[in-house]
This record gives structure tokens, sequence and C-alpha cells, in this order.
């Protein structure tokens, strides 16, 4: 099949469309208002369901309801619009719903603005709504990864019973790329055992998120962390860069993984034997093999469009037993290949002390610019 020349939100969303999506609730919001006005004119073609709700908590809410039918269901927002749907993303989750969401991130907190950030791992990788649960969540790097990872996102969600987050930023969004599309799957409505559908002669079913019997919720919760355990040894994605005979490696997820592999070529091309190592899925995390490459590595690098949130889970899956660094961009602000390449070098060639924070290091060397 030949690749077309697309843009990262309308590949996302013609992605969802050829996995078979039955329905789309979204409302707009800068920078993904293209997938949801693309669905807007693409699902009405198609005989399928389109509705843009009066807010983001109306979106989550009907995607809530119609996921409870057994239809492919999805929402897509940004940043403050997704904060908007914790709530009903927590309820979806207790609910044991398969879902997609689409987190197209900018800058923050509050309004912000509308260029790219990954400001938004914490609240998506350590679930910002109440109670325990676990989304899976996974970074494309690349229009095609997009396209690939929201393609089998719907199957995932249902394999799991399970919300699945694509979690991408303002310039994944807004970028063109060419890409190749996969074939057409039929919208057919599934009919699971659990869902809500309507038929003669069964028992009623319902399907709620409240447990009013302490018990009956904690046996709820043990289930989901269960399936979770299942999720975490099956479903693991990561991609690995240069990595055979390096001795430092750089660790970045979706766009500044991608920026961060510019830099690693030109360190590489010095002679400094640098790797890179992309987590495709931020949840489950790839803690065993990032684990087991810093037991032969000299030191990290993390780079992240934010302060440092990975950053966090970095450290505990090292263990702190080899030095890492930070370098961050926020605000919206890309770091780009030559000033990634410079931290690099510091990595290197000026190794700090172990003790001390990377972020607290960070901050002193490159917050004394702003």
């Amino acid at each position: 099949m030949a690749k077309e020349l697309m843009k990262g939100n309308v590949a996302i969303a013609e992605a969802a469309v050829r996995a078979g999506l039955n329905a789309y609730f979204g409302y707009p919001i800068t920078p993904q208002t293209e997938l949801l006005e693309y669905l807007s004119s693409r699902m009405p073609e198609l005989g399928r369901t389109f509705l843009q709700a009066e807010s983001e908590l109306g979106a989550v809410n009907m995607v809530y309801g119609a996921a409870c039918t057994g239809a492919r269901v999805m929402s897509s927002s940004s940043s403050p619009g997704t904060s908007l749907m914790m709530e009903g993303i927590s309820y979806i989750a207790g609910t044991e719903l398969p879902v997609v969401i689409v987190d197209v991130m900018r800058g923050g907190p509050g309004l912000g603005n509308i260029a790219p950030a990954q400001a938004d791992y914490n609240q998506i990788v350590h679930g910002g709504g109440h109670g325990d649960y676990h989304p899976i969540v996974l970074a494309p790097a690349n229009i095609q990864e997009a396209i690939d990872l929201t393609y089998g996102a719907f199957d995932l969600a249902e394999k799991y019973r399970s919300l699945v987050v694509i979690l991408a930023d303002g310039s994944l969004g807004q970028m063109m790329e060419p890409a190749e599309l996969p074939e057409m799957k039929p919208a057919i409505m599934r009919t699971p055992d659990w869902a809500t559908y309507g038929s003669e002669g069964r028992k009623k079913r319902i399907l709620s998120s409240i447990y009013l019997d302490p018990p009956e919720q904690e046996k709820t919760n043990f289930r989901l962390e269960h399936r979770w355990q299942e999720i975490k040894a099956n479903e693991v994605q990561y991609k690995e860069y240069f990595l055979e005979d390096a001795d430092y490696a750089v660790v970045g997820f979706g766009t500044s993984g991608r920026i961060a592999l510019s830099a690693v070529r030109a360190a590489r091309a010095k002679g400094i034997k640098i790797g890179l190592f992309r987590p495709v899925s931020l949840a489950p995390y790839p803690e065993k093999e990032l684990f087991e490459l810093s037991k032969r590595l000299k030191g990290l690098l993390v780079v992240e469009m934010n302060a440092g949130q990975m950053l966090e889970d970095v450290l505990n899956i090292t263990r702190r037993q080899i030095p890492v660094e930070f370098y961050g961009r926020m605000g919206g602000i890309l770091p780009m290949p030559e000033e990634i390449e410079a931290e690099i070098d510091l990595l290197v060639n000026e190794p700090t002390a172990a003790n001390g924070h990377p972020r607290d290091r960070w901050l002193a060397r490159f917050g004394k610019k702003n």
C-alpha cells in the first residue's frame, strides 16, 4: 500500500475509523481540534456516530455510556480538557470498560498555550482520576507509530476491558509525514457477555463503578490489580537505538525521544558510545528492560518536555546505582538536538557526584538563564 502525506491528528482519526470505531464524542480544543473536525465528516459519511458535546465533561460521560453497550468508542482532547475528563475516566476504569482516549498535550499548567509539551505524563501514566487503577498508555514518536498504536489500541482495550490512552503532543498532532494506513475493519456492534445491549430471555446486566460494600470494592480492586499484572507481563513496548556497545544512554519518550535520536547520532559521530532507550508503552513501563540496561552503563540522560516527570520513574527503576542527569524544556518549547548533544557532552566529560537530585542540578544550571 502506498504511503500518504498526512497530518498527525488526521492520521490518528483515520486509524481509529479503520480500527472499527463505532462512535466518537468530543469537544474542540487546540492542538487536537483537527482530529475532531475530521471525524465530524468522516463518521457520518460511513453511517457511524459523531457528536460534539457541550464540554469535555459531557463527552467523557457519553463515551462512558456508549462503552457499556460494547461499542468501540473514543474521545480526544488536549491537556486542560483531559484534566476535566478525569472523574469520568475513573468511572470508566472502575466499571472495567474498553475505551480509547487520545491526549494531544500542550503547554501548562492552567490554560497555558497551544504549543507542544509533555506535562501530562503524571496525570495520565499515574492515573489522574481518583482510586486505584492503571490505564494502558502508549506514546508515539512519529505519525506511522501513531497510526499503528491507535489502530491496535481498540483490540488492546477489549482484550483487557481497560482504558487505553494515546499520549501524543502538539508537534506530533500538527506535523505532516508520509505514512501507510491499515486496512479498514468493519464497524460491527460487538456483543460481549458483559455488555448492556438489549436481549430477550436473559438476566439483565448492570454496569457500575459503585460498590457500597467495602469487601466487594476491595475484591474489584484486586481484580484490577491482577489484570494489571497480566498487562505488565504481556504488553510492554519500547525501542532501542545504538545500545549494543553503548557506555551511556538517553531516555526519552514521544517527541523528545525522537529529537534525542538526532543528538545521539551526532554524539556517536564524535566517538561517544551512546544510545537511545525510548519507551513506547509508558504504562506498562519497560522497567525490567531499563534496569538491565542500566547495569552495564556509566550514566543516563533523561530528556523530557516537562520539569522531570518521567525522571522520577527512571530514578526508581535504576535504583540510583548509576549517574542520572536530566534535561527538560517546558511551556511548549521543544528541546533542540544541539542542546541535547551539549548535555551528552556534560554527562560524559563532566560527571557529577551521585548525591543530590538531577532536577536540582538542571534547575541550578539551566534555570539561571530564565
